[in-house]
Formats: structure tokens, sequence, C-alpha cells
């Protein structure tokens, strides 16, 4: 699968849903009480990603692994060890394999969208189950670096393991588990908020993730009917 010119495939509404985002984060940082440089890039690469991966495209995974370890940084320095890890060993690992998967997998061809793939019943019973595995596991970890927040921590987890496996298996719902997971962690920011206001961007960053991975979840819906009628005119 090859990327050509990627800005060039956005929509009007995907353009000036990328560019919107990009200002709101900037001029949040910039109006902040303290300026903290890298959580502002972690935040305008993650932006990114989500536009692209809402297209299907497999450069918003390549994106989403640098997010994911510049935002293991953030995390480790006011100790969301949950997160530090789960991005560092779990996001990031799981990205790797989803751009792999999309590139071997386009819908079309030289084109850069990847061809949305129906969960089987079995494959839906073994996520849950190691989806179940996976948390308490990490629970245990996180109690014992005595994670701030544990209770919500432990839920980022569980959303985040979902959407890393649902976006690896090219499902839609990927995108209705990573907006979960950004709820918890507009939760869990707001909480460290109140310790340190430096990280009040870091809030309004996961607002605007949530509105994109909104986005994302209706744009899959589209590209999957699109994609079920084109293979239906090919068989006809």
């Amino acid at each position: 699968m090859k990327i050509r010119n990627p800005f060039k495939t956005l929509s009007k509404f995907e353009l000036g849903l990328w560019i919107s985002s990009l200002i709101l984060i900037t001029v949040t940082f910039v109006v902040g009480a303290e300026f903290d440089f890298l959580v502002l890039i972690a935040s305008l690469i993650g932006a990114t990603a989500l536009i692209f991966v809402a297209k299907g495209d497999p450069l918003g995974q390549v994106l989403t692994v640098v997010f994911a370890l510049i935002y293991s940084v953030i995390s480790y320095r006011f100790r969301y060890f949950g997160e530090m890890i789960t991005y560092l060993g779990m996001t990031s690992p799981m990205a790797i394999l989803a751009a792999v998967e999309w590139f071997k997998n386009p819908f079309e061809k030289g084109k850069s969208e990847v061809e949305i793939k129906k969960l089987s019943k079995k494959a839906c019973v073994i996520l849950w189950v190691l989806t179940l595995i996976v948390t308490v596991i990490f629970h245990f970890i996180l109690k014992a670096f005595d994670t701030p927040n544990l209770f919500m921590s432990t839920v980022s987890i569980t959303t985040s393991f979902l959407a890393s496996a649902l976006t690896f298996l090219r499902s839609p719902f990927y995108a209705l588990a990573y907006a979960g997971n950004d709820i918890v962690l507009i939760v869990l920011w707001i909480l460290a908020s109140i310790v340190d206001t430096s990280y009040i961007p870091m809030v309004m960053c996961f607002v605007i993730f949530l509105i994109n991975d909104s986005y994302g979840f209706i744009n899959w819906r589209r590209m999957k009917k699109r994609q079920n009628n084109k293979r239906q005119s090919k068989l006809t």
C-alpha cells in the first residue's frame, strides 16, 4: 500500500477538523499558566494521527507510535505508570503491528484505505477474555507501583487494550473503544491538573481526541458500507 501526498486525501471537512484541532490545542497551550513543549508536540501529533486513522490510512498508525512514545514520557513524569506502561508496552507495539496489517490489507491496490474486517463471534469471545486477563494483571502491577487514581488507571488499561486490539483487527468499533478511553483520560488529567495546572492542556487534548474518534467511528461505518457495495457490484 503506497501513501502519496496524504494530506491531499483529506476531505474539506476532515481538513477543517484537523486544522481546528491543531489551533484549539495550540491556543490552549499558549494561554495556559505554564507551557510544556513536550505535551504540545504530543497533542499535535496525536490529533494528526487520529485524522488519518479515521480514514483507515496506515500513516495514522505510524504517527500513533510516535505519539505513544512521547505520551509515555509525559505520563512517567506525573507517575501515571498505568498510562506509561500501557502506551509504551501495549499501544506502541500494537500500533506497529496494526500499521503492518493495514499496509498488507488495502481495500484497493495502490490506495491507502485499509480493508475493513468483520469480527467473528469466536474472535469477539477471545478478545473479551484477553481484555479481562490483561486488566486483572495490570491492576496488580499498577497497585504495586502505587499508581495515583488506581481505579481510573485500571479502566484506562481496559479501554486501551480493546482499542488497540480492534484497530489491529480492522474493526470500526476501535473508535468507540478509543472514545471510551478518551473519556477516562479526560477524568485522569483533570485529576492531575488539580495537582499541577500545567496539565490542563492535556484535558483539552483528549476532549479533541474524543471528537476525532467519534468522527472516526462515523467514517468507518461509511467506509464499511461503501466497501460492501463495491464488493457486491463486482459479484453482479
